[in-house]
């Protein structure tokens, strides 16, 4: 409290954004002016319906759904101070601050995905352990689309032509839309978003941040934050910046690849090393527990109908849960590492995932691996695109196996997985009531 009262008072700020993350990784909250923020956080004054947790990307609000109270009821902001930050895009002095949520007697939201993921970190904990991560976020640019019929193009760069071929790891194609890039490092540096490199990725106008290593709560954060910032700086610029997983049929997707490794709570060593610097046993039942459980976890990685559309062989995407050394191909690439840096870096989860429950997701399975002492498959040499397709292939398949898993349910919670159900569920019947340009194309006369 005293941090926050000094920020907002040192500062000058005029008005708070208090922010909750959704299901879908969404900023909702309210906004309030800074002399009020302060007054009603001594009253636990910052109130929001339990509902807004199911409530699906497009604002809807499942008729069926049980999960949260009949009566839907007040639930309770309680800002996290270490997460106080400006808003560097308003000409008014403007904070934010990511909130947690609390029922009237004091206990965790727990089906709030910032909730899930320290829920998570929690079980490490217990064991002495500390998972760090570093997520790598790819997104495009795209012209302003302002008709969802027409599909998405790059948008003109300052040669005054549109991207076409594949640049990937250009410099001078970064460099095409460089106003862009420096407003976006210009308002991740005001707001203590640690990324560190970016580069041109495979598709027309694609892009990648790389964040540096750290707590995967302020990670999370961190890259909750970015996606906002992000979209901000483009469209500064007349722009999109887009995090779907695959906006363009003929470009490859884009992914949330999470880099983790596991060190000793006391020590800081890393746990999934020997000393001699070959792989640890616990390393390997991480990995193992990654092959198992991660394709139950596709709804937290995949969210969304359009996320399994980036999980087709031979597009930098995996098709299942191998591992290799150093092997993009693999759902689950080794990097070559001394031993204070081994990590396995998961490729499964897409751009579009809320980086709180891909982290929480992606942990959750390691985690279960270790405890149960598991053991990894062999690591693949050569293309595993070779190799069968295991992920679910569509949403109603990945809901299947989520709700059928039940080492998921115990670490993330019996309550969490039904209000993931019931919201993505919802978000899928309501694509199914839409008929697509495709089927016009190709069935209405010839049927």
């Amino acid at each position: 409290m005293g941090f926050m009262d000094d920020f907002i008072k040192k500062n000058r700020i005029t008005e708070v954004e208090c922010l909750v993350p959704d299901m879908s990784g969404i900023a909702r909250g309210k906004i309030v002016p800074a002399e009020k923020f302060l007054r009603i956080l001594r009253d636990r004054g910052l109130r929001l319906p339990e509902a807004i947790f199911v409530q699906t990307v497009t604002g809807e609000f499942p008729d069926d759904e049980d999960v949260t109270s009949d009566e839907n009821s007040d639930i309770y902001m309680i800002p996290d101070e270490r997460t106080i930050r400006f808003v560097p895009w308003y000409k008014e002095p403007t904070a934010q601050v990511i909130t947690d949520c609390v029922y009237a007697d004091g206990s965790p939201v727990d089906i709030s995905p910032r909730h899930v993921l320290k829920r998570v970190l929690s079980l490490y904990d217990e064991r002495g352990w500390k998972p760090m991560v570093a997520p790598e976020l790819e997104f495009f640019l795209v012209q302003v689309n302002k008709d969802p019929d027409y599909p998405l193009v790059p948008p003109v760069g300052r040669n005054g032509r549109v991207e076409s071929g594949r640049q990937a790891f250009g410099i001078d194609a970064v460099n095409e839309f460089d106003p862009i890039f420096e407003d976006i490092y210009d308002f991740c540096e005001t707001q203590d978003i640690d990324i560190d490199t970016l580069t041109h990725e495979a598709g027309a106008a694609q892009i990648e941040i790389n964040f540096n290593h750290g707590d995967p709560l302020e990670l999370a954060d961190q890259a909750f934050l970015f996606k906002r910032t992000a979209r901000e700086a483009a469209i500064r610029h007349q722009v999109y910046a887009t995090f779907m997983a695959k906006p363009m049929q003929n470009e490859p997707g884009s992914a949330m690849h999470i880099h983790q490794s596991v060190v000793d709570k006391e020590s800081g060593r890393n746990l999934f090393a020997n000393p001699d610097g070959t792989d640890s046993p616990l390393f390997m039942a991480h990995l193992a527990g990654l092959q198992k459980f991660l394709p139950y976890a596709m709804p937290l990685l995949a969210p969304n109908v359009n996320s399994y559309r980036r999980l087709v062989p031979n597009s930098d995407a995996p098709i299942n849960v191998h591992w290799g050394r150093d092997n993009r191909t693999t759902g689950l690439r080794v990097p070559v590492s001394p031993p204070d840096a081994r990590r396995v870096e998961n490729r499964v989860a897409g751009a579009d995932a809320n980086p709180y429950l891909a982290i929480a997701a992606s942990l959750a399975c390691g985690y279960i691996g270790m405890v149960q002492g598991m053991e990894p498959s062999d690591p693949v040499k050569g293309s595993a695109y070779r190799l069968a397709f295991t992920l679910p292939r569509h949403q109603g398949d990945a809901l299947s196996k989520f709700n059928a898993c039940k080492p998921l349910k115990e670490v993330l919670g019996e309550k969490f997985l039904d209000a993931v159900t019931c919201v993505k569920q919802a978000e899928y019947e309501a694509y199914h009531r839409v008929i697509s340009s495709w089927e016009r194309e190709n069935l209405l006369l010839n049927v």
